[in-house]
């Protein structure tokens, strides 16, 4: 089994969402009311898009009860919360891809952020579609190695019989892919095989990446990611920077 995770990339998000909790526990709310307005349904078993999310609440500690009343929230008449999917996408520094996903309910405010950020950043804000070509849209599951106990080829099997698609081994860290619609029941499977995890999301996977070299454009594109992620709108930020 093979793939592309390139941990450093996943590690630095998840590092932000560690430092920020309350931010990201706002921003995965905000993706729970969408999830159960357009789903229709507040029971992820009868909403694909719900059940993904949450195993990705449950990724980063959001307390159930959170949840429960996200969920309720959402679901109560008089419910005004109106946010809808934009995407962005464009060229960071030496034609690094960008792809932001954003949660607006104001689209004339989030618009000017993000291509004020990529102007900035020696970047520029593209067509919708110039970039997300070369990406894989897939379930990502980093599994918690921490005590390095974990054995490969268990990992695979339990793995493999959750559902996965496929597995990848990243200087001791283990990555499973799944396809989008059954991220939440390979994540229950694993959870209840006694895996715990840094992170299990929808995200979109590179296809290739690019190396920065010049000292110039990596921290360019360290403040680029760094300031998308801390707007408010921003969901998430994907791109195809190998970072070392």
């Amino acid at each position: 089994m093979s793939g592309h995770s390139k941990w450093n990339n996943i590690q630095k998000t998840k590092g932000a969402a560690d430092a920020k909790r309350s931010q990201a526990f706002t921003k995965i709310a905000r993706e729970i009311i969408v999830a159960v307005k357009t789903g229709g349904s507040g029971d992820p078993k009868n909403n694909s898009k719900l059940a993904a999310i949450i195993a990705k609440a449950k990724a980063v500690n959001m307390p159930k009860d959170n949840i429960k009343r996200t969920i309720d929230r959402a679901l109560a008449a008089g419910n005004t919360d109106n946010y809808e999917d934009v995407v962005y996408e464009g060229y960071g520094p030496s034609g690094v891809a960008v792809i932001v996903e954003a949660l607006t309910d104001n689209r004339n405010r989030t618009a000017p952020n993000v291509r004020h950020l990529f102007d900035k950043f020696n970047g520029n804000l593209g067509a919708t579609g110039c970039v997300s070509w070369s990406f894989d849209r897939k379930g990502v599951i980093v599994l918690n190695n921490d005590d390095e106990d974990l054995d490969e080829e268990t990992v695979m099997m339990d793995a493999l019989e959750a559902g996965a698609d496929d597995l990848e081994v990243d200087g001791g860290v283990f990555v499973v892919y799944t396809g989008t619609d059954n991220l939440s029941d390979v994540t229950e499977a694993l959870e209840a095989a006694g895996y715990t995890f840094d992170s299990a999301q929808i995200e979109m996977v590179p296809q290739n990446y690019v190396k920065l070299t010049e000292e110039k454009d990596i921290r360019n594109m360290e403040r680029l990611i760094e300031l998308l992620e801390e707007d408010e709108d921003v969901q998430n930020v994907w791109h195809n920077w190998e970072q070392d």
